[in-house]
Formats: structure tokens, C-alpha cells, sequence
């Protein structure tokens, strides 16, 4: 998207981003299931970059769900493998992302992750605490769902304290404490590969989201499909239950 482009459209703040297709990916290809996600990988990166050049203020990708954890585990094991590949490059890469301005947070349920992993996340989560130009969200382990009770459970657990009385909870008590608390919520989420669906992806935070889907699979998506959702989201009025 040129200079140009990019200051007549309204841009948003948030993009949450469904990467699907891996899998068929790799299928249509003849190839195993993993060297889909491997594919996959280098556009999450690619898209991370290009969304942090044109000012995007936040992206959240659904990398592995509560869910995901049926399916083989050779396929589960490849998954994990390859997140601890990008944590180890994004701690070789800590110069180039803190030019980018680039702070990285890791959303989900972090008690069924191996014990290495959690300790590479937490190491580039410190890092990279202070950087404000763009956050990117990896959703690992995560369920909307499961977000939600676990917000639920820490207002429980005030309550239950004495520090917050039932008739005072608010909506702002559950936004406060979901795993994205203090960013502002998606504005646009997008989910390629034909499918129609949130699949429990930010289903509190995606209450007066904008959708934009495509037959596109992860793989073979691009920065120009990116721009294609971005201009389709400018053109729409949004009017949050408003006239």
C-alpha cells in the first residue's frame, strides 16, 4: 500500500488474524501437514513486518487453540518445534524488531506449554515490555472461552476476598482481566482458507468486530491480501448498535 493509499483510508488499530490452511495447504502439495505450518511460519512473519510498517497498532494471530491439542501428536510436536524456532529468532532478531518498535505478548494458557517455551516467552515478553510502535499477540493454547473464565475466576476470586462486591461487577472487571486487557479491541478480524467461522477466537473482544474472509489458505496469503482487507474494512460504517 502506497504513502498515498495509506492516508485516505481509515486504518485499524486492531487486527486479529485466524491463520488457516496450513494443513490443506500442504495437502493440495503432497507435502506433510507440517511443512505447512513451516510455510505458514514465514508469513506470519512477513505480515508481522508489513503491518508494522503502515502503522497498524496491534495484530493478534490464533496460532494454537485449547483445541488443537487433538490432533496427532507428530503434527502437535512439529507445532511446538517450531515455535521454539521463532522464539529463538526473535531473540537473534531482538536488534531489528526493537528499530520496528515491536513488543511481543503471548496470550493463552501457558500451564500445558513445556517448561522451555514458557521460559523463551517469558524472556521475550520482558525484552521487548517497553516497545509501542506495534504489539503483536500470539494466541498459544488459547480458547475464547477459556479466556473468559479465566477472567471470571480472578473476579471470583476478589470477590471471595472482599475486595469487589457482586452488584459492583462491571463489564470493565472482565476487560481488565482478559489475557488482551489494555488493548484496544479488534477492529478487523480476518480468516483465510473458505471457513466462516470465529472458531473461539477473541469471541469477548469481538463483540462489534468487522469480518473479512477469503478462500485464500495461510501459505499463499500476502501483504496485498492484507491491503485488500484493510481497504474493504475502511469503506464499511461502523456503527456500534448507533443510527
Amino acid at each position: 500500500m502506497t504513502k498515498e493509499e495509506l492516508s485516505n483510508i481509515i486504518l485499524p488499530r486492531h487486527i486479529g488474524i485466524i491463520m488457516d490452511g496450513n494443513g490443506r495447504w500442504a495437502k493440495q502439495r503432497g507435502l506433510k501437514r507440517s511443512e505447512g505450518h513451516k510455510e505458514g511460519a514465514k508469513v506470519f512473519r512477513a505480515i508481522c513486518d508489513y503491518a508494522a510498517e503502515i502503522g497498524i497498532e496491534c495484530l493478534t494471530f490464533y496460532a494454537f487453540s485449547t483445541e488443537n491439542w487433538k490432533r496427532p501428536a507428530d503434527e502437535v510436536e512439529a507445532i511446538m518445534n517450531l515455535f521454539r524456532d521463532y522464539l529463538f529468532e526473535a531473540q537473534e532478531r531482538e536488534e531489528e524488531n526493537d528499530a520496528k518498535g515491536m513488543r511481543i505478548r503471548y496470550i493463552g494458557d501457558r500451564n500445558a506449554l513445556p517448561e522451555d517455551i514458557v521460559n523463551l516467552i517469558s524472556q521475550l515478553e520482558a525484552h521487548s515490555a517497553e516497545k509501542n510502535h506495534i504489539t503483536v499477540n500470539l494466541a498459544v493454547n488459547y480458547g475464547g472461552r477459556d479466556e473468559i473464565l479465566h477472567s471470571v475466576k480472578e473476579i471470583a476470586t476478589k470477590v471471595a476476598a472482599g475486595e469487589l462486591n457482586p452488584e459492583d461487577i462491571t463489564l470493565k472487571n472482565i476487560d481488565e482481566n482478559l489475557y488482551t486487557a489494555g488493548q484496544p479491541d479488534p477492529d478487523l478480524i480476518i480468516r483465510p482458507s473458505g471457513e466462516y467461522r470465529l472458531s473461539n477466537f477473541l469471541i469477548w473482544q469481538a463483540a462489534y468486530s468487522e469480518f473479512w474472509f477469503s478462500d485464500i489458505l495461510w501459505p499463499d496469503f500476502t501483504s496485498d491480501d492484507l491491503d485488500k482487507a484493510i481497504i474493504d474494512y475502511s469503506k464499511r460504517n461502523r456503527r456500534f448498535g448507533g443510527v
